[in-house]
């Protein structure tokens, strides 16, 4: 992976991983769960509205053939994944949710095996299964056991992995003819207009919530759902898809030290170890991992 997908991965990471703890400070201090989905990609939208008023701002408008795929891709990644996300973590622990989100390389990888042509050699599929090693150890080491029962919470986080996977192998396709920040703001606008179905109850939903629900609400549409978004386009527009989403295996590690630093849940040994295996099994997929052949070549 070359530097700027590798440092923009990360920033998204850093992001992302926070956003387990803004959820759940969200969520118990008043937000109903469709309520929070809709507050943040309000936020995110009308940031991305602004930034297209700017002086000077100039976004593409859509083709006629992409249209289509740019509101199935905004319905996927934005829409499904943060209701899954969202409504999971009712049920299932950040841990939890955190280990399951970080199994979406795998996804990735076999998605873009069959439809981008990418290719893992050995050191790469054992990259990421030291990878999902390891995100199952930070889990059993924060929770005390894998809270993996099979259940409502743990269904929903599951389809948004799952929904996660294909936004991210065929947004790659759009990005060879847009621009990182204006797919993006199509992608947020498209995925924005379902979680209207959440608006009933959120004026009451609002009034009952605490300071700390509302900035945690305004956080994650500000980084998370619009900032994280583009940096991870960009990423993803100069990057293999395969490898850049290997990332995602550190991201339940950020989760836990700002869930200790923010919540108070402290990280034990174990949880430590499995974000050191974590962070191996990234390593072996960037530096190892990855069959030399141009990306600009198979877009062609």
């Amino acid at each position: 992976m070359n530097k700027k997908a590798f440092f923009m991965a990360l920033t998204t990471i850093i992001i992302w991983g926070a956003t387990f703890a803004a959820i759940r400070a969200s969520l118990q201090g008043g937000y109903e769960a469709g309520h929070l989905v809709l507050v943040r990609y309000l936020i995110a939208s009308a940031l991305f509205l602004l930034y297209f008023m700017l002086p000077g701002v100039k976004f593409r408008l859509p083709q006629r053939k992409d249209i289509l795929k740019i509101i199935v891709l905004g319905w996927l990644g934005i829409s499904v994944y943060h209701i899954g996300v969202t409504f999971g973590m009712q049920t299932v622990t950040a841990g939890t949710a955190g280990m399951l989100i970080g199994a979406a390389p795998i996804f990735t990888a076999v998605i873009a095996l069959l439809i981008l042509k990418e290719r893992l050699n050995g050191a790469g599929w054992l990259g990421l299964g030291i990878g999902f090693a390891g995100i199952i150890l930070i889990t059993i080491g924060t929770y005390g056991g894998p809270d993996l029962a099979v259940s409502g919470g743990v269904f929903f986080v599951l389809t948004a992995v799952v929904a996660t996977s294909l936004f991210f192998v065929f947004q790659k396709q759009l990005l060879v003819q847009y621009r990182p920040i204006e797919l993006t703001a199509y992608f947020t606008w498209a995925g924005t207009l379902p979680f209207f179905f959440f608006a009933p109850g959120l004026t009451e939903s609002l009034a009952n919530a605490s300071m700390e629900a509302h900035l945690a609400a305004l956080f994650t549409g500000i980084f998370p759902a619009a900032i994280a978004y583009v940096t991870w386009a960009v990423a993803l527009s100069v990057g293999n898809a395969g490898t850049v989403t290997s990332m995602m295996y550190l991201e339940p590690a950020v989760a836990i030290l700002v869930a200790w630093l923010w919540l108070a849940e402290l990280p034990s040994a174990v949880s430590m170890t499995g974000g050191v295996v974590a962070l191996t099994g990234v390593i072996i997929v960037n530096v190892l991992g990855r069959r030399k052949r141009k990306l600009s070549e198979r877009a062609a």
